[in-house]
């Protein structure tokens, strides 16, 4: 019924969905320990996979690689922290705006424009945030922003990955982020380490676990499908959330808030696809001037 890409990238986002599912039930132990954990599991994996690909663990460019590495590391300290603190649906909507921050930060690092109707993609988006932080009472302020906060440093690392797509190797980019993550969660831990407990053991892995499985689907899902076909898919994980929200963790919104979500997703989605129609369109003139 689907194509082996689109089962691919279902699979990716309801893995990402399940990890965010156990760090929100991880509430009681900081974030920063969740991460140390999750960065543990996937240095480890990235680092088989290196080894196996014979391929070396260093690379090339140092700075722009801990560049990454920070980024990385900040968003998602901020970004399971914003998890642990407000509803799950809420979280995983603010964190969907990355793309627009990874428009706007690729104007000054890769020299990309952004045309005008972006800028009105964006602010739909924004207008979503405002909506949800004016009328969800469930919402603390503080970490609805620390989300947004969240999403530009998600949005400024996907733009250092592109900067590096062309001098370093995939695994080499995945593998810096755990090491780099790995000194900054372990010394704020030397002082406010919190001993998990039975069940914690078992979630703290999966955390792990689920990160490694939706990373890999992603990457098969882009090569076996056009990267514009299946893009669009991970924006399923808010009806995840929503479920799961529901189901686990008795979540429920008013009118307005479902709204301010639509707003948010409709501005990010309708910015991706007009990127993806002018990528199209300037492969198309660029074979048109080779062809002519």
């Amino acid at each position: 019924m689907f194509s082996k890409g689109v089962r691919y990238m279902l699979l990716s986002t309801l893995f990402f969905s399940l990890m965010n599912v156990c760090v929100k039930s991880l509430a009681h132990i900081p974030a920063v320990e969740v991460i140390f954990f999750r960065s543990v599991i996937s240095l480890v994996m990235s680092f088989v996979v290196l080894r196996r690909a014979h391929v070396s663990v260093w690379g090339n460019n140092h700075k722009w690689l801990i560049a990454r590495g920070v980024t990385g590391a900040a968003a998602l300290i901020l970004f399971f922290n914003t998890l642990q603190n407000i509803p799950l649906a809420t979280a995983a909507t603010v964190q969907y705006m990355s793309p627009i921050f990874t428009a706007v930060l690729g104007i000054f690092l890769v020299k990309e424009r952004v045309k005008p109707w972006q800028w009105a993609f964006f602010l739909v988006s924004f207008a979503g945030v405002l909506v949800i932080e004016g009328v969800e009472t469930e919402v603390d302020t503080f970490y609805l922003w620390l989300g947004v906060l969240s999403s530009v440093f998600t949005g400024l690392a996907y733009t250092i990955v592109r900067k590096l797509s062309t001098s370093e190797h995939p695994l080499v980019i995945i593998f810096y982020f755990p090491l780099v993550t790995l000194p900054i969660v372990g010394f704020y831990l030397l002082f406010n380490w919190v001993q998990p407990q039975s069940w914690d053991w078992a979630l703290l892995l999966l955390v792990g676990v689920l990160t490694q499985l939706g990373q890999y689907y992603m990457t098969m899902s882009y090569q076996a499908e056009e990267i514009s076909k299946v893009a669009n898919l991970n924006y399923i994980g808010i009806i995840y959330a929503l479920v799961l929200g529901y189901i686990l963790f008795d979540e429920e919104f008013s009118f307005l808030t479902y709204a301010g979500m639509a707003l948010v997703l409709v501005g990010v989605i309708l910015n991706v696809r007009y990127k993806s129609k002018l990528t199209k369109e300037a492969a198309l003139a660029a074979k048109k001037n080779i062809t002519g």
